[in-house]
């Protein structure tokens, strides 16, 4: 049979998600991928170097589909910074949710490596600089190097939240992932609140939600 001539990168990362579905495991080598799929060896080097950037591509896909679906919408470029970051989290979430068992296999095979961290880099990278566009509003001091310090650590704590709403995501049994959903709203409107100095009562809520959920889990 003749070698597929014509592959894009999208091709690939189905063959790869496919494969590692199907066998529960990666590919045992790039030459042995591509003769499965039927394509040169070398089609699979134009695009990636090796089943780990692979991963990480993956990722930053789901990231990508999701906020060009949203700047496909009207709607979404008139929103405030809160409800831009409300729509992205539940368009990211939709995709992975779409993807789960994918997500889930990658995920569990590396939560005590660092290869974990690896994978998700440039889910990062992506994701902290939507945050930094999303232009959401801070104390004004006035002073740039405090300003460099707020901006780096409103970066790393929403990381830190998206993290927290995967491994909830992951943990999730309800019909629809319907309390993801709700975790989604509630840790959301909480940051903002906190960052607007609002009252504690969205706090206290998500304290609530969080201590109801962990014992009826455990």
């Amino acid at each position: 049979m003749a070698k597929k001539k014509t592959i894009s990168k999208n091709d690939i990362i189905t063959y790869y998600m496919d494969y590692v579905l199907e066998h529960n495991q990666n590919p045992k080598s790039v030459f042995a991928f591509a003769k499965i799929n039927n394509f040169e060896e070398s089609k699979f080097y134009e695009f990636f170097a090796s089943f780990e950037v692979i991963e990480k591509a993956i990722f930053e896909a789901f990231f990508n589909n999701s906020v060009n679906a949203l700047n496909a919408s009207e709607d979404y470029k008139i929103f405030d910074a809160r409800n831009k970051l409300l729509s992205f989290y539940f368009t990211f979430f939709e995709n992975l949710t779409a993807n789960r068992s994918y997500v889930k296999l990658v995920l569990y095979k590396y939560k005590n490596s660092l290869k974990g961290l690896k994978v998700l880099s440039g889910l990062k990278h992506h994701f902290t600089d939507y945050i930094y566009h999303l232009e959401i509003q801070m104390l004004d001091v006035k002073q740039e190097q405090i300003e460099k310090i707020q901006q780096r650590t409103l970066k790393e704590s929403a990381w830190l939240q998206l993290l927290l709403t995967m491994k909830f995501w992951l943990d999730d049994t309800s019909p629809s992932f319907e309390k993801t959903d709700i975790f989604i709203e509630k840790s959301v409107n909480t940051s903002f609140d906190v960052l607007d100095v609002a009252p504690l009562k969205s706090v206290i809520d998500l304290g609530k939600f969080l201590f109801k959920e962990k014992f009826q889990m455990n």
